[in-house]
């Protein structure tokens, strides 16, 4: 990242409003002459649904209530 290359990121839960958000910076940057790359991070997870499984039951055993597919 850089002055010249800045990186914008926007995060949020589903339906938090994330892709208004993004397209309004989509908007600006086309006025402003600058070529955006866009990269959509919805499904990017640590975990397939199996090892989620998985891990979740391991971490709940120890008495973690606070695990999510996040980390």
């Amino acid at each position: 990242m850089s002055k010249k290359h800045p990186v914008i990121a926007i995060t949020g839960s589903s339906g938090a409003g994330t892709s208004t958000v993004k397209n309004a910076f989509n908007h600006i940057f086309l006025n402003v002459g600058a070529n955006p790359v866009i990269i959509e991070g919805d499904s990017y997870h640590r975990y397939d649904r199996d090892e989620m499984k998985r891990v979740m039951e391991k971490k709940e055993r120890i008495g973690n209530k606070y695990f999510s597919h996040f980390g």
